[in-house]
């Protein structure tokens, strides 16, 4: 099986480092020629809570050649119609197109490649870009090779073509075949938007948002917000890594101490991740927000559902994308304690 990974940043320099490893004839494919040059010179070095090296290829988009017979779609939203047209002669009838991306993207990828191409997936790990060539593990190295993938068909069928993929994956991290891609999806953006988007709005690791009252209480909102949108678009949220995820809907106050409880220990092991979002933001990059918790506002205005946690971060996101600035943790979090007032208030 010959394997493309387009997008290999800190995340797919990873996944190519064991696929390589595992035999695998795979391409890194990336934009940032220093990367490139490094991964070839070096190999992929990953480094964080296990270190771990291999020899790999990797190319800039304009040095594709041939065709490959599944790709791992890791490049961000924000470019999927110029990227997914450039990659159509890479591709043959049989090539598997697998969106691993943020967010719930599959059916703009359809669009473009065909439906019958598409598979959806969803990372279970966080990584940071460290240098060209090096990318920073920051999930807990048990929990990354338990849980590193969910994958599945979107109609929600086991067939051959994805255990085989899941065969291949499996050689990176722990991969698990899932019958509800939907849900497994919703339930990745719940999770990136109460830490991914806290982490860009703030300026902060996942562990700050964990030690930090007004910030997790925080979090627990953009969780439910998130749940009551998912629900009433007709979502039922898939479990990841074993746990319940629509079970931290809050349905009064009560439940608010106890939400915290779970989510402090639910993340834990991710707590030294910081967000590719922030990371964006501290190179002075357009990010994703509109395609992580600008997705709950948008589905929620058509039920009635106010969504003002994920409204505030995507309007903090945004100020710091058009000043150009990376946000004050001190300054921002007031943003929230005032949102948490009105509700108490309410």
């Amino acid at each position: 099986m010959r394997v493309a990974i387009l997008g290999a940043g800190s995340l797919g320099t990873i996944v190519g480092a064991y696929l390589s490893a595992g035999g695998v004839d795979v391409e890194l494919i990336d934009t940032y020629e220093a990367h490139v040059n490094a991964l070839n010179q070096t190999g992929a070095k990953v480094v964080g809570t296990t270190e771990f090296a291999a020899p790999v290829k990797a190319v800039t988009p304009d040095h594709k050649s041939g065709q490959y017979d599944l790709v791992l779609l890791l490049t961000k939203q924000l470019y999927n119609d110029s990227v997914l047209q450039e990659l159509l002669s890479f591709l043959h009838e049989e090539s598997v197109v697998c969106s691993l991306q943020n967010g719930i993207p599959e059916q703009n990828v359809a669009a473009i490649v065909g439906e019958h191409r598409v598979i959806a997936g969803s990372v279970e790990f966080g990584a940071t870009f460290m240098e060209p060539g090096i990318s920073k593990l920051t999930t807990e190295y048990t929990q990354f090779k338990n849980y590193a993938f969910q994958i599945g068909e979107l109609n929600g069928e086991m067939t051959e073509r994805i255990q085989r993929i899941q065969s291949v994956l499996e050689l990176v991290g722990g991969t698990h075949i899932s019958d509800n891609l939907v849900g497994t999806k919703w339930s990745k953006l719940l999770i990136n938007n109460a830490f991914s988007g806290l982490s860009a709005a703030l300026n902060g690791e996942y562990g700050d948002i964990l030690d930090h009252e007004t910030a997790i209480t925080s979090a627990v909102h953009i969780a439910d917000e998130t749940i009551k949108a998912g629900h009433a678009a007709g979502v039922t949220f898939a479990k990841m890594g074993g746990f319940d995820i629509a079970s931290l809907e809050v349905h009064s106050e009560k439940d608010i101490p106890e939400r915290i409880q779970t989510f402090r220990m639910v993340m834990e092991p991710s707590r030294l991740l910081k967000a590719s979002m922030l990371q964006d933001l501290e190179k002075k990059r357009k990010t994703e927000i509109e395609y992580i918790n600008g997705v709950v506002p948008r589905i929620a205005a058509v039920h009635g559902i106010p969504t003002p946690f994920n409204d505030k971060v995507v309007q903090l996101v945004q100020a710091a994308e058009q000043s150009q600035t990376v946000p004050d943790f001190n300054t921002n979090i007031q943003a929230f304690a005032k949102l948490l007032h009105m509700q108490k208030v309410m």
